[in-house]
């Protein structure tokens, strides 16, 4: 069996709580499958997620050999990335901060193992 395959995907500027219901949907999932729930998905999310996953599978094909079919995400998950904080002026001399979340995406796949 050839080792966990990762990819990771740093700073997407989206937070890590929205990139999360879209991971939930591929997680445990074969690789082209969890492509084509993430194809037809209308979350942003989506489309880095899937990028990530698609990088995964081809540093399995080019560096270890394995068969994309083989493959399936073995784990998959968002970590906080840092923040941009910046201020708006309120009424009465008040500020309101405002935060823009970020996200790193990281994706382990490995190979399925038939009839042990």
């Amino acid at each position: 069996m050839a080792e966990d395959i990762r990819a990771y995907a740093r700073n997407i500027p989206i937070s890590p709580q929205k990139v999360r219901l879209v991971l939930d949907l591929v997680r445990g999932k074969s690789v082209l499958s969890a492509l084509d729930t993430l194809r037809f998905t209308t979350n942003r999310a989506a489309q880095p997620v899937s990028k990530v996953v698609a990088s995964a599978m081809a540093n399995a094909e080019e560096n270890f050999g394995v068969s994309r079919d083989d493959l399936y995400i073995y784990q998959i998950f968002a970590d906080a990335a840092p923040l941009r904080r910046w201020r708006r002026f309120g009424a009465r001399g008040r500020f309101k901060p405002i935060i823009r979340r970020s996200s790193h995406i990281t994706v382990i796949l490995r190979e399925r193992e038939y009839g042990e």
